[in-house]
């Protein structure tokens, strides 16, 4: 069983020709733009971003004017003179994320953690805003 369908030598050809760098030594950067995962609970907001090949310290988070703004810079890495690549993709630059937050969310609790390449970060509500238990009004 193959997992990869072999190409033409036409399509090799062809892709071959357009992702050649021509020698221009541009430095290659990109920024992209995690996938996201927002849950809202009970007591509290979650957010996940799929981050991999990130360290904890690469992060930025702050918290301005109601905006939670998630900020990502990893140096690449330099290649050994010794390696010869025949492509090279690998690229974990930067990003840059932001939320608008609901004001029912305890900013002073807010917190943060990285593991296995998801960044989770959680937002408790505040008390005012979770929801009360049913109150029974006595009749008189």
């Amino acid at each position: 069983m193959n997992l990869i369908r072999k190409q033409t030598p036409f399509f090799s050809l062809v892709d071959e020709f357009v992702n050649q760098d021509w020698n221009t030594k541009l430095h290659p950067s990109s920024t992209t733009s995690p996938a996201v995962n927002i849950i809202e609970r009970e007591t509290q907001f979650d957010i996940e971003l799929a981050v991999p090949g990130m360290q904890k310290d690469n992060f930025e988070i702050e918290m301005e004017e109601g905006i939670l703004s998630i900020t990502a810079n990893q140096e690449e890495e330099k290649a050994s003179e010794k390696e010869k690549f025949t492509r090279r993709e690998f690229s974990y630059n930067s990003f840059r994320r932001s939320f608008n937050v609901p004001d029912s969310v305890d900013l002073s609790k807010i917190d943060a953690n990285y593991s296995e390449g998801v960044l989770h970060i959680s937002l408790p509500k505040r008390k005012e805003a979770l929801p009360q238990p049913k109150k029974l009004i006595k009749i008189n």
